[in-house]
């Protein structure tokens, strides 16, 4: 029996050391060379990218990226909680399937297009300005500033946190509340004693799945932020493709892995005591 399960394990091992494991050591080992003339890796071991990583200036841009995570984080659970939970207790069942296709539907259009979309919205002479022109307001500078690249991130990460959510909440026993609700519970005492505190894993889990592409965000920060405001993925995307510090670059990116590594880590914690609940 423990023969059969190591075989059975060993095709999904084989892809984990391909795709994980071995580009990870790859990029370690590039990490601790250093730069050639020609944007070359002349390997050696060193760790004079790490010191350089961990100088204030890039510090500074590694805190620019988490709170651009922890802020898209609690905005996506803000507007998704509703959500979810308008998807799950109040709508009919039979239209349930169709409304959750309606969250994934974005998904369906590639995420560069959907930020080309955004500029649009927001450019000096979008569609959200002239609006405002016509309601006899001034137009707002909303292209190319922070605001700009959290509204882009949250765009592109709810879909992470409704999902969750719909799945904890859809699962909620509603004898509960209304058990509650017969001992006198107000709807909002039920939703903190009862319906939060059952969903804690959902919000969890959401959480991760928000943070983490979050904090290494590129996409939304290059385009909408234009590149006024540096984060951590737009300074890992330079290293390899302009200024060609491969070692930097890798540096970079392995301490960014640690951190993803060292954030799941600490939601393993509030997630099982969530489940045990």
């Amino acid at each position: 029996m423990t023969r059969n399960r190591a075989l059975l394990l060993l095709p999904g091992l084989a892809v984990l050391l391909l795709l994980v494991v071995t580009p990870q050591a790859i990029l370690f080992e590039a990490s601790l060379g250093a730069r050639t003339v020609f944007g070359g890796i002349e390997h050696r071991l060193s760790a004079a990218n790490y010191g350089r990583a961990l100088e204030p200036l890039y510090l500074a841009i590694f805190a620019k990226s988490l709170s651009l995570a922890a802020g898209t984080t609690l905005l996506c659970l803000l507007v998704g909680y509703p959500v979810a939970y308008w998807l799950a207790l109040v709508v009919p069942a039979r239209l349930r399937t169709a409304l959750v296709a309606l969250v994934v539907l974005p998904f369906w259009t590639s995420f560069l297009v959907r930020m080309y979309a955004w500029v649009f919205l927001l450019r000096s002479e979008g569609l959200l300005n002239m609006l405002l022109t016509s309601l006899g307001l001034p137009p707002l500078e909303l292209l190319y500033t922070p605001t700009a690249v959290l509204i882009g991130q949250v765009y592109g990460e709810l879909p992470f946190m409704i999902l969750p959510l719909y799945a904890a909440l859809e699962k909620l026993d509603r004898t509960l509340l209304e058990a509650a609700a017969d001992l006198g519970a107000s709807p909002w005492r039920t939703f903190a004693r009862v319906t939060l505190p059952l969903t804690a894993p959902g919000i969890v889990a959401g959480a991760v799945l928000v943070f983490i592409p979050s904090l290494g965000a590129f996409l939304a920060p290059d385009l909408l932020g234009g590149g006024r405001t540096v984060y951590v993925g737009n300074l890992i995307q330079n290293q390899f493709t302009i200024a060609r510090d491969v070692p930097f670059g890798a540096a970079l990116s392995f301490l960014l892995s640690i951190a993803v590594l060292l954030f799941v880590f600490l939601a393993r914690r509030p997630l099982r005591a969530a489940r045990l609940a």
